[in-house]
């Protein structure tokens, strides 16, 4: 059975190793940056290195040597990119057994070789001697090789790329390591180099200037004038408000969306409060009849299409006018001759046949009377 811990043993936090900016990798056999030329580690690689034994390239090339094959390659490695770990790669996988060396020019004969650069001698140094294909690093390197320094450093192959790099009046500093058959090529990484990577930050001056500011350097730093000084601050203020503004005005749509989800939340369950199931079944029985009578009006009554009475109509037009004729006309001053009643009709001025000889006719009976 294990024994069970006390109350009072607490285990003590796990303490992690914090590592130096400056430390003795003696300790860290197995993620260690290459040592310069001059350490104890690369002199004791060059003391066991018979140089004696030369190696051939077919030699190299077929596995077939006694010790390992020492490849260096050389360059200014300004702005460590992809493009120098590759050719670095490839210096390192030329051969089956490889031991790379990297030469690398220090800031006053670049400066005056090639111009400028932007990292330093100290920064270019490291960046190669953390790449995890160097094996060995020599400052301050040459910028053309000769005997001497090939031999002090036992060098058998010089890997760089096959393009002529002349300096001064020598066309290629490489062309008699290419003769005598200690020149291995690699091949260039295309769209990317050091001055493609300084001519993007030309480019876009004003847009790492207004970082830069922003992040707290001087103008004084940025070697910039008083007024570009004001200039990006001003730019960059006003960057700045454009997107508190944006996202301001996100936030505020954001809000009203929440709210109007709310509330048509709240107005759907009041309806269905108000007009469940049940209670619009109860609506629908009471107002079903109301809604049949909206639909269909009512019919007309009992009679005439148009409202009139036929038997009022009948009636009018069956009564009989008597008029009283003259005494020649019959037995007495009773009699009479019966005439239809006519309909009151439209006015009409101008006289019609029948008028005129009921005229005639009444004419001819006053005559007559007065005779």
């Amino acid at each position: 059975m294990d024994k069970m811990p006390e109350e009072d043993d607490v285990s003590s936090p796990l303490e992690f190793k914090m590592l130096p900016l400056f430390m003795d990798f003696e300790d860290f056999s197995i993620c260690q940056p290459a040592p310069f030329s001059y350490d104890d580690k690369a002199l004791l690689e060059l003391e066991r290195c018979d140089y004696t034994q030369r190696i051939t390239y077919q030699m190299a090339r077929a596995g077939k040597t006694a010790r390992r094959v020492r490849v260096y390659a050389d360059g200014i490695y300004d702005l460590f990119h992809q493009g120098h770990a590759r050719q670095l790669m490839q210096a390192k996988n030329v051969f089956p057994n490889v031991y790379l060396i990297v030469g690398v020019c220090n800031d006053e004969l670049t400066l005056r070789m090639k111009g400028r650069t932007v990292m330093n001698g100290f920064e270019r140094y490291e960046a190669v001697r953390h790449c995890r294909y160097v094996d060995e690093i020599v400052p301050n390197a040459p910028w053309t090789l000769n005997d001497e320094f090939l031999d002090e450093h036992k060098i058998d192959f010089v890997a760089h790329d096959d393009i002529p790099y002349g300096a001064g009046v020598v066309n290629d500093i490489y062309a008699p390591l290419k003769a005598r058959g200690m020149f291995v090529a690699t091949e260039r990484t295309e769209g990317v180099s050091t001055s493609d990577i300084v001519a993007r930050i030309v480019k876009d001056y004003d847009v790492y200037v207004r970082r830069n500011l922003a992040r707290g350097y001087s103008a004084k730093e940025l070697n910039v004038s008083f007024l570009s000084e004001k200039k990006f601050r001003l730019q960059n203020k006003m960057d700045e408000l454009k997107s508190r503004g944006k996202r301001e005005l996100t936030k505020v749509k954001v809000d009203i969306i929440t709210k109007w989800e709310e509330k048509s939340r709240e107005f759907i369950d009041a309806f269905l409060l108000l007009f469940g199931k049940e209670r619009l079944n109860t609506f629908w029985n009471e107002s079903k009849g109301r809604i049949i009578q909206a639909l269909s009006p009512p019919g007309s009554p009992n009679g005439s299409i148009n409202g009139d009475d036929p038997d009022a109509t009948d009636g009018a037009e069956s009564q009989d006018e008597y008029m009283e004729l003259p005494p020649e006309y019959g037995a007495g001053s009773g009699g009479s001759i019966k005439r239809k009643q006519k309909r009151p009709g439209p006015v009409n001025h101008s006289p019609s046949p029948n008028d005129t000889e009921e005229q005639e006719h009444e004419d001819v009976v006053h005559e007559r009377r007065s005779d």
